[in-house]
């Protein structure tokens, strides 16, 4: 039996929800499955919606520069089947596209995230609910990954109850929440999501081989990362840096730059631009971040154990990643050539200098084979070729 909301809620009075015409046939199609009745008819009447104040139930449906329908279930789902490889296997669900995988359909304020579970019935329309709870507290019977036996919509009617009904028979539930409907406040504008149009593999199997195996150095780093058109540098010119710097930096450094220019490897990696002038250039970037760590060293100076440019030896960084660790060199000895690489991490102990230069370093964790501290790395079932990709920037860019 199907719930209608309008039993049990009541439209927001300042962000009223607003229909989404979705082309559920193209949806489905590229799904490869049919979907709940009961949630179509829903996304149809209020569009992406904002539930009890607390949830958010996505339907295909962007917005640009704010959400995706299908990035969204990729990454829920690539995140889902990560952390489930921490249960015990005879609990684990497996993961759309998987068959009878847990298909993602909102989340919540709380970083709850709620799925189907289609293995759970033949029938879509009778799919039950499977909760990825943030925060479940012992003793409660809340788990990580909780079952219920209720359909989408029952399961929204559960959560929009009087304080004096129990939760039981479905379990542990969030709420009580408000009966309220609305449109959700980060996608004012959405419109109907349309399925990327199926395209060639990027590489062809002799150049994947290259790309993650065989080849090295530049060529398989252009093969995983095609360079820019264009690079972007900065307009300035190495000499004038070297000047200012006080020293050459290492020729790889030189050539790689000349060939990529400045830009964000795989979404994570920010190399700075090197020859801007003016209040953004290198070296302002440079003196920010080493005179950072010479006060964390003056605080906790085992944690921070490395000399900071321009020390001798010193820690001399050209790139951050979105989680504020930096990749660096160690400037030991008169010849940049043979200077280390070291990362800085931010969220784990300093970890030893990596042991290759830096296009080797490059290649081989695009290809997800070099594991370090401060360095985010593949899963084991991600395809590196689908994660390496290189986004050179502008004069628009702070890095």
């Amino acid at each position: 039996m199907t719930q209608d909301l309008a039993d049990f809620t009541a439209p927001h009075a300042e962000r009223p929800p607003v229909p989404l015409a979705v082309d559920w046939a193209a949806v489905e199609k590229w799904l490869g499955l049919r979907l709940p009745g009961e949630y179509k008819r829903l996304i149809d009447r209020h569009g992406p919606m904002d539930f009890g104040e607390y949830v958010w139930i996505h339907g295909p449906c962007a917005e640009e520069g704010r959400f995706d329908y299908g990035d969204w279930l990729r990454e829920k789902h690539r995140a889902a089947r990560i952390e489930l490889r921490d249960l015990p296997e005879d609990e684990r669900y497996a993961v759309h596209p998987a068959p009878g995988g847990l298909l993602a359909w909102g989340c919540s304020r709380g970083s709850d995230v709620f799925f189907w579970d289609t293995s759970s019935s033949d029938d879509p329309d009778r799919w039950t609910v499977v909760v990825r709870h943030s925060g479940s507290v012992p003793g409660s019977g809340l788990r990580n990954w909780h079952p219920y036996d209720l359909t989408l919509g029952a399961y929204l009617r559960h959560t929009v109850r009087d304080t004096w009904e129990l939760p039981s028979p479905p379990g542990p539930l969030i709420g009580p929440l408000p009966g309220s409907v609305a449109r959700t406040a980060f996608l004012p504008t959405a419109a109907p999501w349309t399925p990327p149009a199926r395209t060639a593999p990027r590489l062809t199997e002799t150049q994947r081989r290259v790309a993650l195996e065989t080849g090295a150095g530049l060529a398989a780093l252009r093969l995983l990362c095609p360079p820019p058109a264009t690079p972007y540098l900065g307009g300035g010119r190495w000499a004038s840096l070297f000047a200012e710097l006080g020293t050459r930096l290492p020729r790889e450094y030189v050539t790689l730059m000349d060939e990529y220019g400045a830009g964000c490897w795989s979404e994570w990696l920010r190399f700075l631009t090197p020859l801007r002038t003016g209040e953004r250039r290198f070296r302002t970037h440079i003196e920010q971040t080493t005179g950072g760590y010479r006060k964390h060293r003056e605080s906790y100076p085992e944690q921070y154990p490395l000399p900071a440019w321009p020390e001798p030896g010193g820690f001399l960084p050209f790139a951050c990643s979105i989680d504020g660790d930096y990749l660096g060199w160690l400037a030991e000895g008169p010849d940049p050539d043979t200077w280390p690489l070291i990362v800085w991490p931010r969220h784990a102990p300093q970890g030893p200098r990596l042991e290759s230069g830096l296009v080797d370093t490059l290649v081989a964790w695009q290809r997800g084979l070099l594991t370090a501290p401060g360095l985010a790395g593949l899963d084991e079932d991600d395809d590196p070729v689908e994660f390496a990709r290189f986004e050179s920037w502008d004069d628009r860019a702070y890095w």
